[in-house]
């Protein structure tokens, strides 16, 4: 039995981020690594998050409920994706910072990386931020269903050096892959309050 996800509230600037102390797992990647594919994946909901062929497309901080309870899956921005103006990037960047800073809540940050690709530059900087500020990082190969074996070990090796050692996990939305592995780490990250009231299994 997985958790229900109830989209409780959307912030696009600093003045509108909720919940700071609430118990939270924020899930970060790359614009088109498949974030939005992902929530939908776990809620058992097609259209819970809007997926989208144009990277880039959210562009708010997305707070969903875990069941009835306290906690809280977050959806961030994506970053790293170029055709979008400096002062747009400048923004995205300044909101994801605060809120990765100044959320008391926040357990685990939940990296999402392409498992076709080796590690990004801007998979680099988010993973440094995150081990700067002593945040707690499970890593995500995803599309998983898309790669190839060699592939994904060749993205495994590199991003278990540069996140010293946290969990990696393979996930495939599509195929509904790894999804149990990764409920059970979001769960054991925002504590048993999220468990309180079961959802429909997937």
């Amino acid at each position: 039995m997985f958790p229900t996800l109830t989209l409780e509230a959307t912030a696009y600037n600093r003045s509108q981020l909720v919940f700071p102390e609430a118990p939270q797992a924020a899930l970060a990647g790359r614009s088109n690594v498949g974030k939005s594919s992902l929530i939908n994946a776990l809620a058992g909901r097609r259209q819970l998050a809007k997926v989208s062929s144009t990277p880039g497309k959210t562009r708010s901080i997305n707070y969903y409920r875990l069941n009835d309870s306290p906690a809280f899956l977050v959806d961030l921005p994506g970053y790293g994706y170029a055709r979008c103006s400096h002062e747009e990037r400048r923004k995205w960047q300044g909101l994801l910072e605060h809120y990765l800073t100044r959320t008391t809540g926040l357990t685990v940050l939940i990296l999402l990386l392409d498992s076709r690709l080796e590690p990004q530059h801007s998979d680099r900087e988010m993973a440094a931020f995150a081990l700067a500020h002593d945040l707690p990082i499970i890593g995500v190969l995803t599309k998983t269903d898309k790669s190839k074996l060699r592939e994904r070990e060749a993205a495994r090796r590199a991003w278990e050096v540069l996140l010293g050692g946290a969990p990696l996990l393979d996930v495939s939305s599509h195929k509904k892959v790894g999804l149990e592995d990764l409920w059970e780490r979001i769960l054991a990250a925002v504590g048993p309050a999220a468990e309180t009231a079961p959802g429909d299994a997937l």
